[in-house]
């Protein structure tokens, strides 16, 4: 399937959800690709990605604390 037939079967489907849930179904089954599948989802806006999305993630350390193992030298 090309991008183009994934698009035009998408308008067709009247409902956002179950629109995503057979894209979703279309790459699981092998029939799209990751990159079309993410490609076709932000051009619908279901993703919204950003240049720099990454570098902007904030982590709170705290809220995983880590476990202390004791360790044994030789």
């Amino acid at each position: 399937m090309n991008r183009e037939e994934l698009n035009w079967l998408l308008q067709t489907i009247k409902d956002a959800e179950t629109a995503e849930r057979f894209m979703l179904a279309q790459y699981q089954r092998g029939r799209i690709s990751f990159q079309m599948m993410t490609d076709v989802a932000q051009e619908w806006s279901w993703i919204k990605f950003t240049t720099n999305r990454f570098m902007t993630a904030t982590c709170n350390l705290d809220e995983y604390p880590t476990t202390e193992l004791p360790v044994a030298f030789a």
